[in-house]
């Protein structure tokens, strides 16, 4: 299976949510269950229902989470030398070409793209556009609205 790229703050943050899974809500979630088994007749037992539906959800995100893990590539950005050019983990500074706004795009893993920190997918368009490139490239991409195209400014490893 190929390995799927990852940040160190993304790892730690799918680490941190399979700690909390199987330390807080697995427990939760069994306890649950032996309480509503306790109140008799499972075939009417919405509350029964309810707590094995929230365990298979529960168990499918544990499952989820070590199989991210274990097909990680873990990529500190710190240690990248990729002599400027933009690659996963970069975060790049760009100027829209049309509207002149600047703004600022860390590349990630499908997982920890966030457009309201400034995190985008690997995987997205506008990432697809600026692997490779380098300050002073620009990058033109299909958006929903139609082509737009970055002017990279800068490229940091941060």
């Amino acid at each position: 299976m190929n390995k799927t790229p990852l940040t160190i703050a993304g790892a730690e943050k799918l680490r941190g949510e399979l700690q909390r899974l199987k330390s807080l809500e697995r427990p939760k979630v069994i306890a649950a269950i032996a309480d509503a088994r306790s109140h008799g007749d499972l075939s009417e037992n919405a509350e029964y229902d309810a707590a094995r539906e929230r365990q298979a959800f529960i168990e499918g995100r544990i499952g989820e989470i070590e199989r991210k893990l274990a097909n990680a590539q873990i990529i500190d950005p710190k240690r990248l030398d990729a002599n400027g050019r933009c690659v996963f983990g970069a975060t790049v500074d760009l100027e829209d070409q049309e509207s002149g706004e600047a703004v600022s795009y860390q590349i990630v893993g499908e997982d920890e793209a966030d457009i309201k920190v400034g995190k985008i997918s690997v995987n997205s368009p506008i990432a697809r556009a600026l692997i490779g490139k380098c300050a002073g490239d620009v990058a033109q991409f299909q958006a929903p609205g139609g082509i737009r195209e970055y002017e990279v400014l800068d490229v940091r490893y941060e």
